[in-house]
């Protein structure tokens, strides 16, 4: 398919093991902002992990100089979750934990809250050139008993219409304490949660709560985007067994509660992998990024003109390994994909497609 590419970050390059984990936001000014996680050591989801940075300012074409946006001493920053607000400010909600606390470990209940998965707060009031110092935001934004946590990953979004307008709205997901003999590793025990704020940033508190723990549908990485007629729609990567790897959503009050709890969402095949959402409003599309290959490959968009019920394949970008990706509109006549790819492993770039709207 047609489409100017571009290679942000290269495994192995400026001083970083592996990048992983894109999030991509346009800011005010025109700036597309690229971030991921820049992982020191290995690919491994622990370690020293920084938040990385790159920008463009020409619509994703070319980059400056790799930034760090949130660090964490040796220890882990992670979960980019950025948004644009309507006063140009750019929100960095992400997490933080210690280099040593697994996923697993986490989940077990061995790890102290201190140096379990925690919530931060960061800003820029200059386009993305500069941050501001990190603020811990747990105590508003999780619950005693969530052990994992995870916001998002991906952008997050900013509602504009509504009684809610104006509310950040960011997906997550957590789990929970085991019961009988489980141990907490189980599928079952992932719920998915969101955070909202009505004062562009300054409190949070939790919005819809979605636990299940009957593993019919188990809420993980999850996105969101608000629809033309007001609603929020969540898309979530399913973690259990069956009926599906996709699950969704819908808000009628800007994610404080949902109409129902997640479902499958059978229209949308592939393996179980994070993928992201973007509602276009010319044309009025509903847009998924995710792999349609069960093995991690085949990066395709998919659309939808119903807000989310049905699906349709948009655009197949190749058939090459693919795993995690966020989208973003960069201009009148194009979306811009930033995406996990390589030519024998998902993990070997991120890379950013520029993709033509009429093409979708």
């Amino acid at each position: 398919m047609a489409g100017e590419v571009s290679v942000p970050f290269r495994a192995g390059r400026e001083g970083y093991a592996s990048f992983r984990i894109p999030a991509v936001v346009l800011t005010g000014k025109g700036t597309v902002l690229a971030f991921c996680e820049g992982r020191v050591g290995s690919r491994a989801d622990h370690g020293n992990i920084d938040i990385v940075l790159k920008r463009s300012t020409d619509g994703g074409r070319t980059w400056g100089p790799l930034q760090v946006a949130a660090r964490n001493g040796d220890h882990l920053s992670g979960n980019p979750a950025p948004v644009v607000l309507d006063t140009g400010r750019i929100l960095l909600v992400h997490i933080r934990n210690a280099a040593s606390a697994t996923e697993d470990a986490i989940r077990r209940g061995k790890v102290t809250a201190a140096d379990g998965r925690r919530v931060w707060l960061q800003h820029s009031d200059d386009d993305g050139l500069t941050w501001s110092r990190p603020r811990d935001i747990t105590g508003r934004t999780k619950k005693a008993a969530w052990r994992w946590y995870a916001t998002t990953p991906g952008h997050a979004i900013q509602l504009t219409s509504g009684t809610a307008k104006g509310r950040v709205v960011v997906p997550a997901n957590h789990s929970l304490p085991p019961t009988g003999t489980d141990n907490g590793t189980e599928g079952k025990y992932n719920g998915g949660h969101c955070l909202l704020s009505d004062d562009r940033g300054a409190t949070w508190r939790i919005g819809y709560v979605d636990d299940n723990t009957n593993g019919v549908v188990n809420v993980n990485e999850t996105t969101a985007a608000e629809l033309p007629d007001g609603r929020v729609y969540f898309n979530t990567r399913n973690d259990s067994p069956s009926p599906g790897n996709r699950a969704d959503a819908h808000s009628r009050d800007g994610g404080q509660t949902l109409v129902k709890p997640f479902r499958p969402q059978a229209g949308l095949t592939g393996p179980v992998v994070e993928g992201s959402v973007l509602q276009l409003r010319d044309p009025d599309l509903l847009l998924y990024s995710g792999p349609a290959d069960g093995s991690r490959a085949l990066m395709t968009i998919r659309s939808s003109t119903d807000g989310g019920t049905t699906w349709r394949t948009a655009y197949t970008v190749d058939g090459l390994p693919a795993a995690y990706s966020d989208l973003v509109r960069v201009d009148a006549a194009t979306v811009g994909l930033l995406y996990e790819t390589g030519d024998f492993s998902a993990y070997e770039t991120i890379t950013f497609r520029r993709v033509p709207v009429a093409e979708l």
